[in-house]
């Protein structure tokens, strides 16, 4: 509870507002305190007919004693407001507790004054839990974390467990609570829960306040968090903003912490004695009990997380996108020479002038994109093959032109100064692709196997890869590494005695 001013201090009050003809906020701001505060001390002085100067040998007990009468404080008995229905109203836009004040005196013209109304208010709110004494606007903030606990899903086939990791978000007005089960934290999952847990509620709140998962925020940070590429293509998808809890600050994601505690005590504690063998199975089993906590009555406020939701935020959420938000990652990667980039070892083609230069790449289930200071170099359709090529003819290098400084007689120069057969091999991968741009990535891998195992071995090399009709980097490169690229030598021949009448045997001796 706010403590009186001294006497000392309301004696300067009086001065500045009589004497000095300051405003209430300047004279808060010189004496530190709320301009309501000053309000009131103005207002009991003018009640207790004093005037400025003071009377000569007043006391500070008698100053007391006038601006605090025992009848303004203990004689009169005071309506008590609602405090559980205060509580529910701050917080929303626009509604202060000096408007929910002015609305009780409206109905209680005897009832207390704005400061001992907040002050009691406030020893109310401290009485509560953390998480019911936060207030935040309806629909504003929706706080989400992973249970450090997890839950073991057995595998039908090898009777392997696997633990699956527990997904909790918590709506900061109502404390209304989503839990799902899923097989990581990883990005696609973290985005997908997301996706639920919108599709669960019915809407989208103002704000996620993530904390500092990997998968959420690339780099933490207390001034500039770096957030994820694709959490932030979602944000913008579902038209919110991601605002992550600050580093070892707990109060800023008290809400989540306790909807983890109340998600292991509650639903993952009664789970404990069955064995589950899907993740589908897990999540099922989950759905009920998660209603019925959100259904569970508040024991110091009335309601339940259902009935205040259903209330306070889910009235305030955006409405759901008609779309629902496909899941793409992001990667920074470095144009090769044959100006392609690699994606999950497919190759995809950029306009040739980008080659061995960085650009962006975003990339989904269907689909690859790839971007440069935000502008979009080429679009394909995601290929699942690997060690192939999707290739746009516009992308190509006019005939003959070299490219980032290769040409494929280079290529084909730089393999004869090591030996004929390494000629061949890059002919034939320069030679058998659609376009010979696609085979410099795996020419300039092969040559540059000389510079490991030496000119004459990577020779022997490709003469080997030639017999066995395996030309690739990777059957070069094994054989030069397993040591394997001399043909084996034929066994030699058993050393056997002559065929001779004088060699006897070893039965001659029986």
């Amino acid at each position: 509870m706010n403590k009186r001013l001294s006497m000392r201090k309301i004696e300067e009050v009086l001065r500045l507002h009589h004497a000095c003809g300051r405003t209430n906020r300047e004279i808060a701001r010189t004496v530190q305190a709320s301009p309501t505060t000053v309000a009131d001390y103005l207002r009991r002085a003018q009640l207790a007919g004093l005037t400025w100067p003071l009377a000569e040998g007043l006391t500070e007990r008698a100053l007391e004693a006038a601006l605090f009468p025992p009848s303004l404080s203990s004689r009169v008995k005071r309506p008590e407001p609602d405090w559980a229905a205060v509580h529910r109203q701050v917080g929303r836009a626009g509604v202060t507790l000096d408007l929910l004040w002015q609305e009780y005196r409206a109905e209680h013209p005897a009832g207390y004054q704005y400061s001992t109304f907040c002050e009691r208010y406030r020893a109310f709110a401290q009485a509560l839990p953390v998480t019911l004494r936060q207030s935040h606007a309806p629909g504003e903030r929706l706080f989400l974390d992973y249970s450090g606990q997890t839950v073991a899903v057995v595998d039908v086939d090898t009777g392997e467990e696997r633990a699956a990791q527990i997904f909790v978000a918590v709506l900061g007005a109502s404390n209304y609570t989503y839990v799902e089960a899923t097989w990581t934290q990883g990005l696609a999952d973290w985005l997908g829960a997301h996706v639920r847990c919108f599709e669960f509620l019915g809407g989208v709140p103002a704000l996620l306040v993530p904390d500092n998962l990997k998968s959420g925020v690339s780099q933490p940070s207390f001034y500039e968090p770096d957030i994820n590429p694709s959490y932030q293509e979602l944000a913008a998808h579902y038209g919110t903003a991601v605002l992550p809890a600050r580093v070892r600050k707990p109060r800023d994601k008290a809400k989540v912490e306790a909807g983890v505690l109340l998600a292991q005590r509650w639903i993952l504690a009664r789970l404990r004695h069955q064995r589950f063998f899907s993740l589908a199975e897990l999540n099922g089993a989950i759905r009920p009990l998660l209603d019925a906590l959100n259904a569970r009555p508040f024991k110091q406020l009335p309601g339940s997380r259902h009935s205040v939701f259903t209330e306070r935020d889910r009235p305030a959420l955006h409405p759901l996108p008609a779309t629902r938000y496909e899941f793409a990652a992001w990667k920074v990667a470095t144009v090769g020479i044959d100006y392609h980039v690699d994606v999950a070892g497919h190759y995809y083609s950029v306009p040739y002038r980008y080659a061995r230069q960085k650009v962006d790449v975003r990339f989904t289930a269907t689909t690859v994109e790839i971007f440069q200071d935000r502008e979009r170099l080429a679009s394909h359709p995601r290929s699942l093959v690997k060690g192939r090529h999707t290739t746009l003819a516009a992308h190509l290098a006019p005939a003959h032109q070299q490219v980032a400084g290769w040409s494929a007689e280079r290529f084909l120069a730089w393999a004869a100064q090591i030996g004929p057969h390494t000629a061949h091999a890059i002919a034939q991968v320069l030679h058998t692709r659609a376009h010979p741009q696609q085979g410099y990535r795996t020419a300039l891998g092969i040559l540059r196997l000389a510079k490991a195992y030496g000119a004459e071995r990577l020779e022997a090399a490709c003469q080997r890869a030639s017999q066995l009709q395996a030309i690739s980097y990777r059957s070069i490169a094994s054989l030069l590494k397993h040591g394997l690229e001399r043909p084996p030598q034929a066994p030699a021949p058993a050393n056997l005695p002559p065929d001779h009448a004088n060699v006897r045997g070893a039965t001659y001796y029986h």
